[in-house]
């Protein structure tokens, strides 16, 4: 029987890319929901759907409003690996209108991510980063970590999502080839957005700090 997590234990055939792009294509034209996509995935296609959730992100512009609901959603993918359960979705998120016609364009060029992913992946690769109870735990934690920072109120700000997305497709990428160098990497991938994040934050304050100066000094 396969890993829960390897490709094969997906309903779909073919290479990995192969998958999305035809999931992309057969996308409707207007608009779409979250839980219209999810009746494409089995419960062990859920890294698959959080390759595909992360798509839209790597690319420097995001979309406003969608790293709330696709990052709530992988969310909620971490949580119910964490915690061994199936998948949960609240309704509010199952029924919410999404601009498939925007989406589509990010999605293709996102493609291009999944492609070289799966050039230097290697399944088995480092074992020691995904093997074992103590590696699961870590690594679907930093799984949620990742999402988390997906969801960050730094949209307006490039790349800002586009690293715990990287971050994110690493780790699914990771968990499906059973890579741990995969799996490394999107620690690595976690690491540096929380560095961006803290020189946003600190940069924003220092510039709030010199505003207020000039205001009151």
């Amino acid at each position: 029987m396969p890993h829960p997590d390897s490709p094969r234990a997906s309903n779909s055939a073919g290479s990995l890319g192969e998958q999305l792009a035809g999931i992309i294509e057969r996308l409707p034209e207007d608009k779409l929901t979250l839980g219209e996509l999810l009746e494409t995935f089995s419960d062990e296609g859920m890294l698959l759907l959080t390759i595909l959730l992360t798509l839209v992100f790597l690319i420097p512009v995001s979309i406003p409003g969608v790293s709330t609901v696709f990052g709530a959603a992988i969310l909620l993918i971490g949580i119910s690996r964490l915690l061994k359960r199936p998948l949960w979705l609240p309704a509010k998120l199952l029924h919410k209108q999404l601009p498939a016609s925007k989406l589509r364009p990010g999605l293709n060029t996102g493609m291009v991510w999944v492609r070289r992913m799966e050039k230097i992946s290697r399944p088995h690769r480092l074992r020691g980063f995904v093997d074992g109870r103590m590696p699961d735990l870590l690594n679907n934690l930093a799984f949620i970590l990742a999402a988390v920072l997906l969801m960050a109120p730094f949209g307006f700000v490039p790349f800002s999502n586009t690293l715990p997305a990287l971050a994110l497709l690493l780790y699914a990428i990771g968990f499906m080839q059973r890579d741990g160098g995969a799996v490394l990497l999107g620690h690595l991938s976690n690491i540096g957005t929380i560095i961006y994040f803290g020189v946003l934050i600190g940069g924003g304050g220092v510039a709030a700090h010199g505003l207020l100066q000039r205001f009151t000094g």
